[in-house]
């Protein structure tokens, strides 16, 4: 084996092996954007939303977009360009005063596709989320997301979210058992 051969052989393992983290670091921060949104938030030390929201934050670019799309979501959920809206989006969204008060919610995801684009990628999950609240009444949620993703100073951020309803179905009362007042995963 030649010189050249071999260079070109480990820069194509090198370009492999950059694409399959450059994959695995964008699963785990959408994964974790979701495990930030879940109610009760298992994240260890967070102890209310305003925290809760920072983390959330850490996960996007400066110039970020949050959007809803589709028929339902459009109106739902609206639009949100820049670090500042978004984060508003979330107080809005954690500080109402809900009635009944969410119990639980917990994000599913499913379907991925990750495609690295040197330092930018798209990924596409199918996501389901059941709700329950206070008062006994549930539904579960499902959506399509179609978000978008580049690495800043080494580090791979979320630079779109955007969100399209699948469907929402009502759950019938009592569905869930043991559904827990706070979470303890990550504690020591």
């Amino acid at each position: 084996m030649t010189d050249e051969i071999l260079a070109r052989r480990i820069d194509a393992l090198s370009q492999r092996i950059e694409q399959l983290e450059a994959e695995a670091d964008i699963r785990r921060i959408q994964a974790r954007y979701m495990f930030l949104c879940d109610t009760p938030c298992p994240e260890a030390g967070v102890t209310n939303d305003a925290e809760r929201i920072d983390c959330i934050m850490d996960l996007y670019t400066e110039d970020a977009i949050w959007e809803g799309v589709g028929e339902y979501y459009t109106n739902q959920f609206g639009r949100c360009i820049g670090k500042a809206a978004i984060r508003a989006h979330f107080e809005g969204f954690w500080s109402q005063k809900r009635d009944p008060a969410l119990l639980l919610n917990v994000h599913y995801l499913t379907s991925e596709q990750i495609h690295v684009k040197g330092d930018t990628a798209d990924g596409q999950w199918v996501h389901c989320q059941p709700w329950i609240f206070k008062d006994g009444s549930s539904l579960l949620r499902s959506s399509r997301l179609n978000n978008l993703f580049r690495k800043e100073d080494g580090v791979w951020k979320i630079s779109r979210t955007r969100t399209e309803n699948v469907f929402i179905a009502p759950l019938t009362a009592g569905w869930a058992e043991s559904v827990p007042t706070r979470s303890v995963l990550m504690e020591p």
